[in-house]
């Protein structure tokens, strides 16, 4: 039997009655909307960031589309848009605040970088004498008075063996006497990162985070974007005495296309000491 057409030949896109629009919580709006349309109209309004015709949802951009042919010879356009709204929670319309996740663990490091091998770490918590300490008055950090061990080698504090009286290489832990470190060359250190992304249309956000990797920060933001909550902290700078060092640096980032958005993905590492400002640059 002949298909008999009557009313709209739908030869242009109809828009179906209802729409589901949501927000993840942080600004990204995401929508799907439903057409259809006979299926020898134009699919062109389906090009990518194409707008959203719903209104109140004009903001939207088209992502990506499905099309469903049945044997009337039509076709139902399923269609999904993504926008920022700072109505939504956004921190502006081109930017989402980022979703945050924090982990932390341990991880094996060299035992010289222990805070308290020389010295006791000012606010550590740690109580007694410092691992390998710096020998005997007028023994100092800067220049040790190690006992001499025979063998050209000097010690200090559980065994620490060293190659000159005033330090030098640390050549290990050679006293079976001291059970808990003998022969020990690292320990578990705490480790703690910050990851999450965030959705933007500005490309200069994008190009900001990629050209701030492998620097540092004093604070919660990298390139105007707060990536660490403020219920950790906003202030990550490490002192003592005259020395400071910034705890946060940004090891990681990556992006991609969101239909007219970016979606960027980062990682932040904490280091209680701080990162050294002659290896590590500081970001703005």
């Amino acid at each position: 039997m002949a298909r008999i057409d009557q009313g709209d030949p739908l030869t242009t896109a109809l828009r179906q009655p209802g729409a589901k629009f949501q927000n993840d919580g942080y600004g990204l709006i995401t929508g799907t909307v439903t057409y259809k349309e006979d299926q020898s109209g134009s699919s062109s309004f389906l090009a990518r960031g194409s707008a959203c015709p719903v209104s109140g949802y004009t903001f939207c951009t088209l992502h990506k589309a499905s099309a469903q042919f049945d044997t009337l010879g039509l076709q139902t356009y399923v269609c999904d848009y993504v926008g920022i709204s700072a109505a939504g929670g956004a921190v502006d319309s081109t930017l989402t605040k980022p979703q945050i996740t924090g982990s932390q663990g341990l991880t094996s490091a060299n035992i010289t970088a222990h805070p308290n091998f020389f010295v006791l770490a000012t606010g550590s918590g740690f109580t007694g004498d410092p691992i390998a300490g710096v020998g005997a008055s007028p023994g100092t950090i800067d220049t040790p008075n190690y006992a001499s061990a025979g063998n050209n080698e000097y010690t200090g504090n559980n065994g620490a063996t060293f190659e000159k009286q005033t330090g030098g290489k640390f050549l290990g832990f050679k006293q079976a006497k001291y059970k808990t470190l003998y022969g020990k060359t690292n320990y578990l250190a705490p480790q703690t990162s910050f990851s999450g992304h965030f959705y933007t249309t500005d490309t200069s956000k994008v190009t900001g985070m990629r050209d701030r990797v492998g620097k540092t920060r004093g604070t919660n933001q990298f390139n105007g974007i707060k990536l660490v909550p403020d219920y950790v902290g906003t202030s990550f700078v490490y002192t003592d005495g005259s020395v400071t060092r910034n705890q946060l640096l940004l090891t990681q980032v990556s992006f991609e296309d969101f239909g007219n958005l970016y979606k960027v993905t980062y990682e932040v590492r904490y280091n209680r000491e701080g990162y050294e400002p002659t290896v590590y640059a500081e970001a703005t």
